[in-house]
Parts: structure tokens; C-alpha cells; sequence
């Protein structure tokens, strides 16, 4: 049974992440490139790892979760990175969302120094984090999966095998899609609820009851009302997760009209200066598209 975990990437997500990991009784070694992060994990008895590639040495699973392709390829494969950690049975799970086809090439990389690879990025937000909840899309071979699956159950509630290496970064680019378009959809049904001057929070109790009902209906819905747009999710990663996604649309020839708009719609939020809002900050490219406000005064 693997018990000696290092996890790598203590941002909005990592550090829950990891706290679940320790509450769930694993061995864990972290490390941040901010030490800050590190110290309330270390005071709840993490140990401290100096670089990715101590963090690998000491370990039997190291976890990265950090924001961007290059950030993976860096503590992946860079100097002091956990590819020099390599050590029989070492398995490297990336949680990320980066793109799928450089995810191949960092498993074919690890694999040739000894290292099996997972890519396992998430869905649930910091919400889901915290509570242990995520959903979780793994891609790599189905042995490593089935070995590792205590693990990732200690921080996701459905942890669901979906292919070889790149597959579980290809389904979060298809839960990116489906999500975006919903989170649109509910800001345009409140913008239009609000124009028509209408209680938007008995539209939202409503519409919850029947079948225009989601996630985003319920939680991101009446964050929208009282004006919260306070990052469980950052607009700017949200667009890096949009732009690997029409990278991968535009290789395979398939148009995502929706998903282009909502590109678009939170670029305008970027330009305000909403960078560091949460996602729900996309009603407010259709707020000034609509002179109106949903909630506040």
C-alpha cells in the first residue's frame, strides 16, 4: 500500500488538497516555490521538501498541482526537478490542467528514467478541494490507476479512469467546455431577468426546481446576486484552460462556437481589470453588453 506521498503546488487548490491527503493518515512531504504556503501544512505535520526532486526522492507518490503546461514541465523534467528524484516504484501523478499532448511527452520522459505517470486534473473548485469532493479524470496505464486509487480517493468524491496517458486532460478540456457554457448560460438568463425587472433570486429559486437547473444555477447563480466575485476559481486560469481547449478543437478540426464566445465574453473581463476574480465575474461582460445589473445596487 503506498502511504509516502509528496505533493508539489500549494496554491487555491493544492494546499486542501494536501491537507486531505494528511487528514487521511498519508506520510506527506510538501513543497511550494512560496515556503509561506508550506507552514501551516508543516505545522499540521507535513514535512518540508526543499526542491521537487527531495520531494520525489522521499516518496512513493508525488502529486503536482500547479498552474500552467510550463510549471509542470519545469518541476517535472527541470533542474532539481522530480525526474532527478527517480527511485524504483516512483509514480508522478499531475493534477494540473495543462495541455494533453505535452502530458504524453512528460510520461514518455518519466517512463524512461523508471517513473510511472498519471495525468488526474480535477474538477470541483476550491469548494471541492477543501471538502475532499473533487472529481477527478485520470489518464495512464489502468494498473497504475487501480494502485494509486486510495490516494486520489482521499481528495475526490467520483475518481473516474478514463483512457491512456493525455485521455484524463482531454476529458477535463471537455468538462471545461460544458462547464463555461453553463456558467454563460446562467449569467444570461439572470442579466435578462434583471433588465426585465423581475426577482432574480425567486428566477434562480425557480429555475433550480426544474430542468434548466446546474452547479452554476445553485452556487455561482447567487455569488452573481450579492455581488461576490471573490476567486474560487481565477478568471486568468479559466482563459489558460480555454486556450489549451480550442488548441486541442483547432487540431482536431471541431468548432466550439460557445466556448469562443466565452473565451471572448472573459477576455472582456481580463481588459476591466477583472484578471483575479472568480469565474462568476463573466456576468459582468454581460452587463455592460446589456446595461443592467444583476443584484447589488
Amino acid at each position: 500500500m503506498l502511504t509516502r506521498i509528496g505533493f508539489i503546488g500549494l496554491g487555491i487548490m493544492g494546499r486542501p488538497m494536501a491537507r486531505n491527503l494528511l487528514q487521511a493518515g498519508f506520510e506527506v512531504m510538501v513543497h511550494s516555490r512560496t515556503r509561506s504556503r508550506m507552514e501551516d501544512l508543516v505545522a499540521a505535520g507535513a514535512r518540508p521538501g526543499e526542491s521537487p526532486r527531495e520531494v520525489a526522492a522521499a516518496s512513493e507518490v508525488v502529486i503536482t498541482m500547479v498552474p500552467d503546461t510550463p510549471d509542470v514541465q519545469s518541476v517535472m523534467l527541470g533542474p532539481a526537478g522530480v525526474i532527478e528524484g527517480a527511485h524504483d516504484r516512483l509514480i508522478a501523478i499531475d493534477m494540473s490542467t495543462i495541455s494533453p499532448s505535452v502530458t504524453q511527452q512528460i510520461a514518455a520522459a518519466l517512463a524512461e528514467r523508471g517513473i510511472r505517470a498519471l495525468d488526474a486534473p480535477v474538477s470541483g473548485g476550491e469548494t471541492g478541494a477543501i471538502a475532499g469532493t473533487l472529481t477527478i479524470m485520470v489518464g495512464g496505464a489502468a494498473e497504475v490507476f487501480t494502485e494509486c486509487q486510495p490516494v486520489l480517493a482521499a481528495m475526490g468524491r467520483r475518481v473516474t479512469y478514463i483512457g491512456p496517458s493525455g485521455h484524463g486532460q482531454i476529458a477535463k478540456m471537455c468538462n471545461q467546455v460544458v462547464g463555461v457554457l453553463t456558467l454563460e448560460a446562467v449569467a444570461e438568463g439572470l442579466v435578462l431577468a434583471a433588465k426585465a425587472g423581475v426577482d432574480v433570486p425567486r428566477v434562480i429559486e425557480a429555475l433550480s426546481a426544474g430542468s434548466a437547473d446546474s452547479w452554476n444555477l445553485r452556487h455561482q447563480g447567487p455569488r452573481m446576486l450579492a455581488r461576490d466575485f471573490k476567486a474560487g476559481f481565477f478568471v486568468h486560469l479559466q482563459q489558460k484552460d480555454l486556450r489549451l481547449v480550442m488548441e486541442l478543437a483547432n487540431g482536431l478540426q471541431v468548432p466550439l462556437p460557445g466556448t469562443a464566445l466565452v473565451q471572448q465574453l472573459l477576455g472582456s473581463v481580463e481588459a476591466a481589470g477583472g484578471r483575479a476574480l472568480g469565474v462568476q465575474a463573466l456576468v459582468q461582460a454581460l452587463e455592460r453588453l446589456a446595461s443592467t445589473t444583476v443584484g447589488g445596487r
